[in-house]
């Protein structure tokens, strides 16, 4: 099963450190039937898409709360046995945890299929969303407008062996 772990630049150089990307249980985002459910679609790369996105949204929480993280999202796309990632059906119609999967047990970076992170450029845009982020879950709509220029950046696709290159841009 293919899932996305949100980090920031500073997370990936920790688990590239470490050669770990969690030791589980950690949240993760995945196809899920919710996912599935909200998005109206049988195809896996716009659902996997999908899941990517919502790993990226998650990724700018994580910079919402580490201010002296570098402002770039990132997603580790890694491939899990089937059955280590679960979805809470408790959770699994709430909004804000659409396609969220919690992975359990240890996962190699090295499992790691890809890499996601923002370019430069994009570093003003998702400070300024990460600094909105708590107003526009709290429905402020002019903050969500903010949330959203960040997600007009696409993040770039790095094959696992750039990884040493991109921690470089954490230190």
């Amino acid at each position: 099963m293919r899932v996305y772990v949100p980090l920031t630049l500073s997370g990936l150089a920790e688990a590239y450190k470490t050669g770990e990307l969690g030791t589980g249980p950690f949240v993760a985002y995945a196809v899920t039937p919710a996912l599935r459910e909200w998005y109206l679609s049988d195809d896996i790369e716009e659902l996997e898409y999908a899941a990517l996105n919502r790993a990226a949204l998650a990724s700018l929480r994580l910079l919402a709360a580490d201010p002296e993280a570098p402002r770039r999202r990132v997603v580790v796309a890694v491939d899990v046995p089937d059955g280590s990632a679960h979805a809470d059906p408790d959770r699994g119609l709430d909004p804000a945890a659409l396609g969220e999967v919690r992975v359990g047990g240890t996962v190699s970076l090295a499992k790691a299929a890809a890499v996601h992170v923002d370019l430069g450029d994009a570093e003003g845009d998702v400070s300024a969303a990460a600094d909105a982020l708590a107003a526009a879950e709290r429905g402020d709509d002019d903050a969500q407008f903010v949330v959203d220029g960040a997600e007009d950046h696409e993040l770039l696709w790095y094959a696992t062996q750039e990884i040493p290159n991109l921690v470089g841009l954490a230190d």
